[in-house]
């Protein structure tokens, strides 16, 4: 079973995302803290991340750094969920390193087609 990371802040965001991982086949590791997530992705090296982009003690972006400067999480696809939907966002955080972007608020019907698409795209 493919694991996923999940780091984001807002409860109830996690407990409906994480229900969709589940029943779309994802075994869900979850962080509340960029710092958690990261010593998780570390520590469990999960298939793929899901990273909120504002946390609440760091900015996703520099969770993402910090990720890709680690040999053991480099290669990990991460995909940014997030409410920044102004122009230009998507190509922002693809170009900091993610693999993908998925705005909120997520479309339940779509988010597990929409996450195989980007994990199909990894090198």
């Amino acid at each position: 079973m493919n694991i996923a990371l999940m780091i984001e802040d807002n409860e109830d965001n996690r407990v409906s995302m994480a229900i969709l991982l589940e029943n779309g086949g994802y075994q869900v590791v979850e962080a509340e803290t960029g710092d958690a997530g990261y010593q998780k992705a570390v520590a469990e090296q999960p298939d793929f991340i899901l990273l909120d982009i504002q946390l609440s003690d760091m900015n996703g972006i520099e969770v993402l750094k910090r990720l890709r400067a680690n040999s053991r999480t480099r290669q990990i696809p991460v995909i940014a969920v997030t409410s920044y939907a102004m122009s230009g966002d998507r190509q922002r955080f693809l170009a900091a390193g993610c693999n993908g972007y998925i705005e909120k608020p997520i479309d339940p019907l779509r988010v597990i087609s929409q996450i195989q698409t980007i994990l199909e795209k990894k090198p």
